[in-house]
């Protein structure tokens, strides 16, 4: 009986790592890039996306960017008219919205979205 609850108790554990495993390893196929990248990106026509939320928009952006959150990213971006290889530059807070907007997207067919990470960072940067 102990082993029998040992065994369900290690399948269990190895399921919540495989688990994490999974959720980290799908913001790491983000295509992330440097603040200079993404700041040639937008003087060449990019379209920057700030995916943070309605209120942290609100309380400062970078001038030109677009506010959709990052959880209605792909149904708020299907509202612009761009095609599926326009150049888009995401940014949030801190990447990691911007790494999962930048990961619905892609599944969503657009092929050249790029994470530029930070608000902050990115603001800091700019030419």
């Amino acid at each position: 009986m102990k082993s029998s609850k040992r065994a369900r108790t290690k399948l269990s554990l190895l399921a919540v790592f495989a688990t994490i495993f999974m959720l980290f390893n799908q913001v790491s196929f983000a295509k992330d890039i440097s603040s200079e990248q993404a700041w040639a990106s937008i003087s060449n026509g990019a379209t920057l996306i700030d995916v943070r939320t309605a209120e942290e928009f609100a309380a400062g952006h970078i001038e030109g960017a677009i506010n959709i959150p990052f959880d209605n990213i792909v149904n708020g971006i299907s509202k612009l008219t761009l095609s599926p290889d326009s150049e888009i530059v995401l940014y949030c807070r801190s990447g990691r919205r911007s790494g999962i907007a930048d990961q619905s997207l892609s599944e969503a067919g657009f092929t050249n979205s790029m994470n530029a990470g930070g608000f902050n960072a990115l603001k800091d940067s700019k030419p």
